[in-house]
């Protein structure tokens, strides 16, 4: 049986002590590298893999820390914004219940600057959050809405605005019309790849006549009221995907 330096059994003590200071400092020398992001055995930082990314982008950050941009997203879900259009005031107000102070004059504090409210929707719309306009109103996106559901609790026992009468009597309707659709009673018995063009356009109620912006808002808003539907929710999911996947030129399917 071999013996090491210090006298020790090789098959009792694996390292010597003069190995385990060198392991230590290659281990210190390790951790110093790990910490300004790089291996040891690397010269280039290591990169964040796509789902590493996401998973940080998914973490809810206190309200303190959130941009105004952000913050208007979250006072447009609580203004209803995931259901239908909502008016650049109406959100204005809502946020600066939200962030107290973020959207005021300096020298009229309890005065809500609308310039600096609509300043902050654009920047949503260009991050995604949003569709629409100070004419048209706004509308959340998917990532829109998902961002700000996460707050719901955080921001106390206020609720999201309720359902307007008419807006409740649309879902109901709707929901019906939709599990009557070719393109649902496929999906349902496993034929998903046969739905055609026609029939995800009828789902969503698509003809010639619709811009290709209208398009997205009437997607948008099945997705926001039906999305989390266990009946009709994963159809609506589907049949979004393939409109939006193929090319739609001046109000067609291809």
């Amino acid at each position: 049986m071999r013996r090491t330096a210090c006298g020790a059994s090789r098959a009792l003590f694996p390292f010597c002590f003069a190995e385990r200071i060198m392991l230590t400092s290659r281990t210190t020398q390790y951790d110093a590298w790990a910490s300004n992001g790089r291996c040891s055995h690397q010269t280039k930082p290591c990169r964040m893999n796509k789902q590493a990314k996401q998973r940080l982008s998914d973490k809810k950050k206190p309200i303190a820390d959130l941009s105004n941009s952000e913050i208007v997203v979250i006072a447009a879900l609580r203004v209803g914004a995931a259901a239908t259009h909502v008016d650049t005031e109406d959100i204005a107000v809502k946020a600066n219940e939200v962030g107290p102070g973020r959207f005021t004059w300096k020298k009229y504090p309890d005065q809500i600057n609308i310039d600096a409210v609509r300043k902050r929707l654009w920047d949503a719309r260009k991050r995604g959050h949003l569709v629409g306009s100070e004419r048209d109103g706004w509308l959340l996106t998917e990532t829109g809405a998902a961002f700000a559901r996460k707050y719901r609790r955080t921001l106390g026992a206020e609720k999201t605005t309720r359902l307007s009468l008419n807006e409740r009597k649309w879902r109901r309707l709707e929901k019906a019309r939709l599990l009557t659709t070719a393109a649902h009673l496929k999906f349902r018995s496993g034929e998903m790849s046969c739905i055609t063009a026609r029939e995800a356009q009828g789902f969503f109620r698509i003809d010639a006549y619709v811009s290709n912006s209208a398009i997205e808002n009437k997607i948008l808003r099945l997705l926001n009221a039906f999305g989390d539907d266990h009946e009709i929710g994963p159809t609506v999911k589907h049949v979004a995907g393939l409109v939006r996947g193929r090319d739609v030129v001046e109000g067609h399917l291809r």
